[in-house]
């Protein structure tokens, strides 16, 4: 039976702290990217956010231009909390699909895999759409078989590198490394740069 993903069932999860996803710190593949990120600059996206351990690593370690997005009130009024230095405007709830803006990175972490299936085409898009031009999709996807039984719901590297290179060129996808123990040999790590219009 198909859940509806919509704003009260992620409310609800996170009211009922029903979020086995959180893992209370940023993941380690996500981690290690970051940390070799030179430019400090970089206007960054954040789908999905959450508790926002990502972003929070992120304004820790001197990125400033970050910005999250998340159907949740609840998570980003304790995101907002924790980052009191950061302008209310970097704190966005809405739908990730009705969000324009540009930007240099975004990050993946655990967003992808809690879209419903028939959506993954839009959110390649999507990305692509919002992205500058060479603007990367980095982070983490599930590696397991794709079921209707989610969210999570999982997928493969054949899946991801078909559905991405429409619209990104694939410079990393690869298993992780570095996965936390309970998701060891069920994470891809991936960067992919946005295609220019000339070679799409």
């Amino acid at each position: 039976m198909k859940t509806d993903l919509n704003k009260e069932y992620w409310e609800n999860r996170y009211l009922n702290q029903e979020t086995g996803w959180n893992i209370g710190n940023i993941s380690t593949p996500l981690k290690t990217y970051v940390d070799q990120l030179a430019n400090k600059s970089l206007k960054i996206l954040i789908p999905g956010a959450g508790f926002g351990h990502e972003a929070q690593y992120l304004i820790k370690n001197g990125f400033q231009n970050v910005t999250v997005i998340d159907l949740s009130r609840p998570a980003l009024n304790q995101l907002q909390e924790s980052l009191p230095q950061v302008s209310s405007s970097h704190f966005i709830e809405g739908n990730f699909f009705d969000h324009t803006g540009c930007y240099d990175l975004i990050l993946e972490q655990t967003f992808f895999c809690a879209l419903q299936p028939e959506l993954r085409t839009d959110y390649a898009k999507k990305c692509s759409d919002i992205l500058k031009p060479n603007g990367k999709l980095a982070g983490v996807l599930f590696d397991f078989p794709l079921t209707e039984n989610g969210p999570p719901f999982g997928g493969s590297f054949m899946e991801y590198q078909k559905l991405f290179s429409e619209y990104f060129g694939i410079k990393t996808l690869e298993r992780c490394y570095n996965s936390i123990k309970p998701r060891d040999g069920k994470e891809l790590f991936f960067i992919f740069e946005k295609l220019t219009t000339t070679t799409r």
